[in-house]
Parts: structure tokens; C-alpha cells; sequence
């Protein structure tokens, strides 16, 4: 279905949401490499399009395709048209100074305003006429979209251009046997090339060209004027292995999370085994009830406490905080109770006197991103007794918060002023709230250059192999790795990985692990270098920083 599938799709290229053409375009590729007998059709289809194309990254990725694919002679001159065509006059610099002073003057459009009749201060009439000529500013000015890019200070695109004109000109070399046809394809190359290079480092562009697209453009002309076999069969073979062995790579990559996948499907349950139901289980039967309906509302209640459902009721004691210490006349301890947006506190007060304390009040205060709902009410408690009381703290964004207070009461038939006894503060872990996700490259770095809070952390570890360090920040974090493992494996004395997650919120956390082992101080030394961490909001980019500063040492087991 490809052969008809492909010509509808090529349309897509020239709409103005990049996402849609970008997925085109990456399908085009592919297909252009897989199946040699659809070439033709791709390029004929690709040079209909190309002068409509409206985003740079897109023009980049044809030109690619144009340059690496086009073989026949009739094929390469259609290109170049193409590029003259989106390029306009040449040379580029002079033809644009002739256009900002005038000399080349865009077509005047000369109207005339409809006739009035006025009437003069004697009673009579008068006619008046005037011709009116009107010059299109130059924001309705359209230049050509190669040009627009260029003057825009989009200069990568002519780094790719060049790549482009080096290829199909060798490939015109080799084909056409004409010395003089074959000069003057290789001068229009290279003319293209300098007149690229020479607006650029002039001040005609928004931004000026890079050193780095200076470089490539400088290459390829030098290029083309040798004209060597070595040369030549980097450019037009050796590209296309590279792109041949990348799908490969990417085609294994998604066999492999694939099986992942469908191992992760595996059945857990059979389709023979008993179901017990809560409603009919005997009064006497020794299961855990309690268990039961702890795991079906941890179920219930969504992805941010699949640790807990392992083992509720350990996970349970785990997150008991004590309050006082056992000596003062009330004892506290609190159970911390994260849910999805709000941390519903269940606190116990003891009266470990032998004195009625009246309105023995709970006062909390929050410090971060958190909020109290409701003042808890007072109680009063008899010698030796104990309740529990609840407070609900919504929670608004993804950062660490302190919860604090005190507990205040009166002891009854006393005459002295309230007794106050001073609570432990309890610290809201940043983790609850952070869930691994992926996302592409592309938006990876779309939104590393959006989001403008960074915070810098240095390794400061004990860890002394590479990958295990990573495989520990990303367990103590809840992060992903994005970087695929098989840029991971191997032995180096560095590596670099980019890390992402989502919290419960919809907020974005980006890290890049950039780490070294520096071999000079024996195999023993501990990993060393930096991991940069961005987000949206001050408090994400702090408390995950904080939260690697405090697990970034491997405890002693």
C-alpha cells in the first residue's frame, strides 16, 4: 500500500503544524531507504512539494532526502532549480542592500480615490480627484522561503544546503561526462555556497552564522574543489550506511521494549483460580480482611502507592512519625497518609498524666506549597487516656514542605496558664508525588530550553562504578532514563544521561547526569562530575536537588 499511501501523506509536508510533517517526513525517510522501487515516486512527489514546505526543520530534512536519493541527471537539475527557486537572486547580499535602498523597486500599485463633489463658501460646486500610489511594506514583501530562513538567522539550514550541493554535484561528476556541463553544475554549487558564507558574516541576518555552520559550508566548498574519491565516497556512501545502520539500531530498540512489554503482561492470575468476595467470606475464616480491603483501595486510589500495595500494613508502621518524646505529659505520634493531592494526617495523642486535660488542641502551621484545610477541634482527655485526631493538608505543587506545631491544653482544676508542648517538625518527601515518564528527544530539548529554573548539584558519592551510580540516583529519584541502554553499555571512563519524570501535578523534571571516573586516581575512586536538574518551578528544581544531595552516597549494608 505504500506506492499510494506516500503521494497523500507528501502533502502533509507543506501543513504548518511541524509535529504532523515531521512524522511524515520521518516515515518518508524510512520508506525511501527500505524500498528502492519507490524512489522515483518519493522524489518526483518530494520536488512537487518542497518549494511549499513553511518550517526550517522540515526544509532541512528534505533537502536531506533530495541530496541523498536523487541519482539520475534529470533529478540533480531539478533540484538545483529548486534550490535557485527558494533561494532567489543571487548573490544574496547585494540583490538584498539594492532592495533595502530602493534600487530594486517592487511594483507600484497606482489607485484612484473616487471623485467627491464639494460645495465652495460661494454656492458652487467642485470636483476632486487624486491619484494615490502605494508601495507593500516590507513585512508583505514575500521572499522566497530558503531566503526567509537564511535572513532569519537560521544558518543550519544552509549547512545542510551545502551537504546537499556537494553531494548531487559529485554524483553529476561522476554521471555526466560533459567537462564543461560538469564545471559549471560544481560552480553553481560552490557559488550557492559562498554567497551563503558571505551573507552570513555580514549584518543583513537577525543572528549571525555559527563557526560551526561556517566550518561545514568552508568544507564542503573545499570539497568540491578537489574532488577527491575518498571524498566522494564519505558523502555519497558512507551517509547512507549511517542511516542504514541508525534504522537497524532503532528497529531492535523497538523489538526490545516491545517484549518488555508483553512481559510485563504476563498473567498473574489464572483464569481457574478462586475469587473471594469480601461480602461472603465466614466471620471465622483466619485471612486478613483487613489486607484484603487495604489492596483494593490502594487499587483504587491509582499509580502513587504501587509501592505500598506490595505489603500495606508494613509500609503502614513505616510512615509513623513520632512527635514528643515519651517522658512529656502528652505523647504524639502521626501517621503520614499521602494521597494524590492532599496528605491526610491520622495523629494519636496520649495523656501519659494523671490530670484531665481540657481542650487539648492539635495546632498545625505548613511551610512550602501546602495548606491546611481545617483547624482540628479541641478534645478533652481523662488520666491515662489516648485519641486520635485527623488533619487534612491539601497539597498544591510538586516540592518538599515542613509540617509543624504544637499540642496546647489545660489541666482541670489548675490555676496556671495553658500548657503547650512543642511537636517534631514532619518533613512531606517530594518523592510521593514524582512519577517516572518518557517523552521523545525533541521535546526533551524543547524543554530543557523552556524552563528556566536550573540547580546544579556535584556528584559527591562513594560509588565507584558508573552505571551503578546512575542505577542509584534514578531508584532514589522515581526518574527515567531516556538515554537507550545500549548508549550506556560498555566500559568508559565517562558517560552522559538525560533523566525525566512527571509529578502527580503535571509538572516536568529534566536532569542530564554528566559523570567521569577519574582513572588517573586509582580503580577505586569514586565517580565525580555534575548533574544539572531543570523545571518549571522553583521549588521542584530545590527539593529534587535536595533529594539527590541527601541519597547521592550508597549506605553501608
Amino acid at each position: 500500500m505504500a506506492a499510494n499511501v506516500i503521494p497523500v501523506l507528501m502533502e502533509f509536508l507543506s501543513d504548518s503544524n511541524e509535529a504532523a510533517a515531521a512524522d511524515v517526513l520521518e516515515f518518508v525517510r524510512e520508506a525511501i531507504q527500505r524500498f528502492d522501487n519507490l524512489r522515483p515516486l518519493i522524489i518526483e512527489k518530494m520536488l512537487e512539494v518542497f518549494h511549499a514546505i513553511k518550517t526550517v526543520k522540515i526544509y532541512r530534512g528534505a533537502l536531506w532526502i533530495l541530496g541523498e536519493y536523487c541519482s539520475t541527471k534529470e533529478d540533480i537539475q531539478s533540484v538545483m532549480t529548486e534550490v535557485r527557486r527558494s533561494l532567489g537572486e543571487i548573490p544574496i547580499v547585494e540583490n538584498e542592500i539594492k532592495k533595502e535602498t530602493g534600487e530594486v523597486k517592487a511594483e507600484e500599485e497606482v489607485s484612484v480615490a473616487p471623485t467627491q463633489k464639494l460645495v465652495t463658501e460661494m454656492g458652487t460646486y467642485v470636483t476632486q480627484s487624486a491619484l494615490s500610489s502605494s508601495r507593500p511594506s516590507k513585512k508583505e514583501e514575500d521572499r522566497p522561503p530558503l531566503r526567509g530562513f537564511l535572513m532569519d538567522g537560521d544558518f543550519y539550514v544552509a549547512a545542510s544546503l551545502a551537504t546537499t550541493l556537494t553531494k548531487v554535484a559529485l554524483r553529476y561528476v561522476a554521471i555526466v561526462q560533459d567537462k564543461k556541463k560538469q564545471n559549471s553544475f560544481v560552480a553553481e554549487s560552490m557559488l550557492i555556497m559562498a554567497t551563503v558564507l558571505h551573507l552570513g558574516k555580514s549584518s543583513l541576518p537577525k543572528k549571525p552564522i555559527t563557526d560551526d555552520d561556517v566550518d561545514r559550508i568552508s568544507l564542503c566548498l573545499k570539497v568540491l574543489s578537489e574532488c577527491s574519491p575518498l571524498m566522494n565516497d564519505i558523502f555519497n556512501k558512507e551517509c547512507r550506511k549511517s542511516l542504514s545502520h541508525m534504522l537497524t539500531v532503532k528497529l531492535e530498540e523497538e523489538k526490545l521494549s516491545q517484549k518488555k512489554e508483553s512481559e510485563k503482561r504476563n498473567v498473574t492470575v489464572q483464569a481457574d483460580d478462586p475469587i473471594s468476595f469480601m461480602q461472603l467470606t465466614a466471620k471465622n475464616e483466619t485471612t486478613s480482611k483487613e489486607d484484603q480491603f487495604q489492596l483494593s483501595l490502594l487499587a483504587a486510589m491509582g499509580n502513587t502507592q504501587r509501592k505500598e500495595a506490595a505489603d500495606p500494613l508494613a509500609s503502614k508502621l513505616n510512615k509513623v512519625t513520632q512527635l514528643t518524646g515519651f517522658s512529656d505529659p502528652v505523647y504524639a505520634e502521626a501517621y503520614v497518609h499521602v494521597n494524590q493531592y492532599d496528605i491526610v494526617l491520622d495523629v494519636l495523642v496520649v495523656n501519659q498524666t494523671s490530670d484531665t486535660l481540657q481542650n487539648c488542641t492539635l495546632e498545625l502551621a505548613t511551610l512550602g506549597d501546602l495548606k491546611l484545610v481545617e483547624k482540628p477541634s479541641p478534645l478533652t482527655l481523662a488520666p491515662h487516656d489516648f485519641a486520635n485526631i485527623k488533619a487534612n493538608v491539601k497539597v498544591a505543587s510538586t516540592e518538599n514542605g515542613i509540617i509543624f506545631g504544637n499540642i496546647v491544653y489545660d489541666v482541670s482544676g489548675a490555676a496556671s496558664d495553658r500548657n503547650c508542648v512543642v511537636l517534631s517538625d514532619i518533613h512531606i518527601d517530594i518523592m510521593d508525588y514524582i512519577q517516572p515518564a518518557s517523552c521523545t528527544d525533541a521535546e526533551f530539548r524543547q524543554m530543557w530550553a523552556e524552563f528556566e529554573w536550573e540547580n546544579k548539584v556535584t556528584v559527591n558519592t562513594n560509588i565507584t562504578e558508573l552505571n551503578e551510580y546512575l542505577l542509584h540516583i534514578l531508584s532514589s529519584t522515581n526518574m527515567k532514563c531516556l538515554t537507550p541502554e545500549k548508549a550506556l553499555s560498555g566500559f568508559c571512563g565517562f558517560m552522559a544521561a538525560n533523566l525525566y519524570a512527571r509529578s502527580i501535578f503535571g509538572e516536568d523534571a529534566l536532569a542530564n547526569v554528566s559523570i567521569e571516573k577519574p582513572i588517573h586516581l586509582g580503580p577505586d575512586a569514586p565517580v565525580s562530575g555534575h548533574i544539572r536538574i531543570r523545571a518549571k518551578s522553583q521549588g521542584m528544581a530545590l527539593s529534587l536537588g535536595d533529594k539527590i544531595n541527601l541519597s547521592q552516597k550508597k549506605s553501608a549494608a
